[in-house]
């Protein structure tokens, strides 16, 4: 009998590279939300090229204030698509709800956190998602038990850092793993 595994909630997920799906390939993936009914997180590495911040604020119909930085707006995954989610730094709390996934990050998915990033009084690091990767009860489980991503702890560079091209591998070095040495089949004892 399997020991039942603990909440994924505050991890990376990081495909391997034989990951089936051409939409998580090579992603690293924040979990907001892990639990037996299924699973939240979202991609952090995979910038939507043609969507830019000041774009989005624009169509929303918020005021962005002069010098304030822009955020890369990433592909979140597959899930609900058109719909926004801000993972963030503690240091800011929506008045509407943040979900306080660890005690260092948070994820808001209102508007008022776009209009207070837009004015400069949004949190210190942030990152903007359209879409959200899901799994329903037990697929994220079966997922990795045939390898198909590994789980290690989160670092602020590779959740907010703009180096999206560098973050798979960055999250591979923080469990000690050289990609290029990194097998795309799993053996079982």
């Amino acid at each position: 009998m399997e020991a039942e595994q603990s909440s994924l909630a505050g991890k990376l997920l990081i495909a391997m590279p034989d990951m089936g799906d051409p939409r998580f390939a090579r992603s690293v993936v924040y979990m907001c939300a892990h639990s037996d009914e299924g699973g939240m997180g979202l991609i952090v590495n995979k910038p939507q090229h043609d969507v830019h911040f000041s774009d989005l604020m624009e169509q929303l119909g918020i005021n962005r204030q002069p010098g304030v930085r822009d955020i890369r707006v990433h592909f979140g995954g597959p899930v609900d698509a058109a719909r926004g989610f801000v993972l963030h730094s503690n240091d800011y709390t929506s008045e509407a709800g943040s979900l306080h996934v660890d005690d260092h990050i948070c994820m808001t998915a209102t508007l008022d956190v776009l209009e207070d990033i837009a004015q400069g009084s949004g949190p210190d690091s942030s990152m903007l998602a359209l879409g959200y990767a899901g799994w329903g009860p037990g697929q994220l489980e079966r997922e990795i038990r045939e390898n198909g991503w590994l789980t290690c702890d989160p670092r602020d560079d590779i959740i907010f850092g703009r180096a999206n091209e560098h973050k798979w591998t960055a999250a591979l070095k923080v469990l000690g793993i050289d990609p290029v040495l990194l097998s795309a089949t799993a053996g079982r004892a």
